[in-house]
C-alpha cells in the first residue's frame, strides 16, 4: 500500500508539474524573444527623426552612431535615391535579401545567426528607407535556459515533496496495519500476550481495538478451559486412590502387576494434565526442542499391550522396530499416540483378531502402521474429525484426533484405510524434520 501511494502521487504530480511546465517554457521563450525584438524595434525608432529631416549620409551617420545596436555592429540604414543618377545611402552591413528591403510595413527574417527586425521609414523625400536591426540568436535565447532550469527545479522538488508526503501518509497508514498483521501472526503462534497499539486511522484503530478485543476473549476462553480440565482430571483422582488400594489388595502375578503398573500411569497422566492445565501458557504438542527415539516407545508400548493381548488371545507382531528412529516428539506424545491406536484395535474388534505394528525408516520420515484384521471402519473422514468418532460403541473421536495432531506437529499427517490383514490401518507419517520438508519426504514415501 505505501508504494502504491507513492507511485499514484508520483504520477498525478508529474502530469501535474508537465501540464503547467511545458506551457510556461513556451511563454518563457515567446517572452524572451518578444522582449530581443522590442529592443530592436526601440534601436530603430531612435533613427526614424534623423531620416525624417535630412537624407545626408554624414548626418545621418552621426545619427546612427548614437545608438547602441550601431556600436554592436548590428544596425544598418539603406536609404534609396532621391532621383535618378544618385546613389542609394547604404550605412552599416546588410544582412537581409535585396527584395527584401522594398517592403512597406515591419517584418522579421531569420538570417543565419539570428534575426533581422526591417523597419520603413518615410523620408523627406518622399521615399521609403528601411532602418535593418540584426538580433542575434543569444539574444533572442537570453534567459530563457534560466528560467527553464529553475521551472524543472521547481518541478521537481514538488515531484519530491509530493513523493516524501505520500510515503509519509503511507506509512501512517501502513504501519499500524504491519503491526496488527504481526501481532495476528504471534497470536498465531501461541503469544497470549500480544496486543496491538490503537494507532492511525479510524478504521486501523477500530481494526485494532476489535482485535485486542478478541486476544482477550480467547485468553479467557483458554484460561476456562484450563480450570475445567484441571477440575475434571481432579476429580479422577478419587477413583483413582480407589483402583490403586484395591490393586494392592490383588495379589501377585503377571495380571495383577500389569493391573497396578496400568492404574499407577493413568495416575500419572491425570497429574500430568494438571500440571499442564495450570501452567499459564498451554504446551503444544511435538515441540521441537523435545525428541525420542520411536523404535523405543513403540517397543515399550508393545510389550505393554501384548500382555493384555496374549489374555486376549490375539497374535500380536511388531516389525521394524530393531533400529533406532529418532523424531523431534516428545516421548510422553508419541506414547499417547501409540496407546491411542492400540487401544482403539483392543476397544473395537473382538477378541482373538490379530493385529501388527511396522515400522517403515527413511531418511526424512518415520511411517508406522497400526493393522488389524478386525471389522475395520465404515467412514475413515469421519474417524480423523476430533470428538466425531466412528459411529462404534465406547467411541470418543479423540484418539485418532491425538494421533493427528502428534503427526502433524512435525508436518506429518494420518490416513486410515483398509488393511492387508481385512481390517482397520492407521497410517501415521512423522517428518524427522519439523517443517516442509518433513511434509515432502512423508508424501514421497507414500507415493511407493
Amino acid at each position: 500500500m505505501r508504494w502504491a501511494l507513492v507511485r499514484v502521487a508520483l504520477a498525478v504530480t508529474t502530469m501535474v508539474v508537465l501540464a503547467f511546465a511545458v506551457p510556461l517554457a513556451l511563454v518563457v521563450k515567446e517572452l524572451a524573444r518578444d522582449r530581443a525584438l522590442s529592443n530592436a524595434e526601440r534601436q530603430a525608432a531612435a533613427v526614424g527623426p534623423a531620416l525624417a529631416i535630412t537624407s545626408d549620409r554624414q548626418q545621418l551617420e552621426l545619427a546612427v552612431a548614437s545608438t547602441q545596436a550601431w556600436a554592436d555592429g548590428r544596425l544598418a540604414v539603406h536609404v534609396p535615391p532621391a532621383r535618378r543618377g544618385v546613389r542609394p545611402i547604404d550605412l552599416g552591413e546588410r544582412r537581409s535579401p535585396e527584395e527584401a528591403l522594398r517592403t512597406s510595413r515591419a517584418v522579421v527574417l531569420d538570417v543565419p545567426g539570428g534575426h533581422t527586425l526591417l523597419q520603413p521609414v518615410a523620408v523627406h523625400t518622399g521615399k521609403i528607407a528601411v532602418v535593418e536591426v540584426f538580433v542575434p540568436r543569444a539574444e533572442v535565447n537570453r534567459g530563457v535556459g534560466t528560467a527553464w532550469l529553475v521551472l524543472a527545479g521547481v518541478g521537481l522538488a514538488l515531484v519530491v515533496a509530493s513523493v516524501a508526503i505520500a510515503d509519509r501518509l503511507g506509512t501512517r497508514m501502513v504501519r499500524p496495519a504491519e503491526r496488527l498483521a504481526l501481532a495476528a501472526r504471534e497470536l498465531g503462534e501461541g503469544r497470549l500476550g500480544v496486543r496491538v497499539p490503537e494507532t492511525g486511522p479510524r478504521e486501523l484503530r477500530s481494526a485494532a481495538e476489535s482485535f485486542n478485543s478478541m486476544a482477550d476473549q480467547v485468553v479467557r476462553l483458554l484460561a476456562n478451559e484450563r480450570e475445567l480440565a484441571a477440575d475434571l482430571s481432579h476429580r479422577l483422582r478419587t477413583p483413582l486412590t480407589v483402583l490403586r488400594l484395591n490393586t494392592a489388595s490383588l495379589g501377585d502375578g503377571d495380571a495383577a502387576e500389569q493391573t497396578r503398573a496400568a492404574v499407577a500411569q493413568l495416575e500419572g497422566e491425570v497429574d500430568q494434565i494438571i500440571r499442564t492445565a495450570r501452567q499459564q501458557k498451554p504446551q503444544a504438542p511435538g515441540n521441537a526442542a523435545a525428541g525420542c527415539d520411536a523404535a523405543e516407545v513403540i517397543r515399550e508400548r508393545m510389550a505393554f499391550w501384548s500382555a493384555l493381548a496374549e489374555d486376549e488371545g490375539r497374535t500380536a507382531r511388531v516389525a521394524g522396530a530393531d533400529r533406532p528412529a529418532p523424531l523431534p516428539v516428545a516421548r510422553a506424545e508419541l506414547a499417547a499416540a501409540m496407546d491411542a491406536m492400540l487401544g482403539n484395535v483392543f476397544r473395537h474388534t473382538p477378541e482373538g483378531t490379530e493385529f501388527a505394528v511396522d515400522v517403515h525408516h527413511a531418511e526424512d520420515a518415520v511411517i508406522v502402521l497400526v493393522s488389524d484384521a478386525g471389522p475395520g471402519i465404515d467412514d475413515p473422514e469421519a474417524a480423523l474429525s476430533r470428538g466425531h468418532g466412528d459411529g462404534r460403541p465406547g467411541s470418543t473421536g479423540l484418539g485418532l484426533d491425538i494421533v493427528r495432531r502428534v503427526a502433524e506437529s512435525t508436518g506429518g499427517d494420518v490416513r486410515v484405510g483398509r488393511s492387508v490383514l481385512g481390517g482397520t490401518e492407521v497410517r501415521v507419517w512423522l517428518a524427522r524434520h519439523q517443517g516442509e520438508a518433513g511434509t515432502r519426504a512423508a508424501h514421497r514415501l507414500a507415493a511407493r
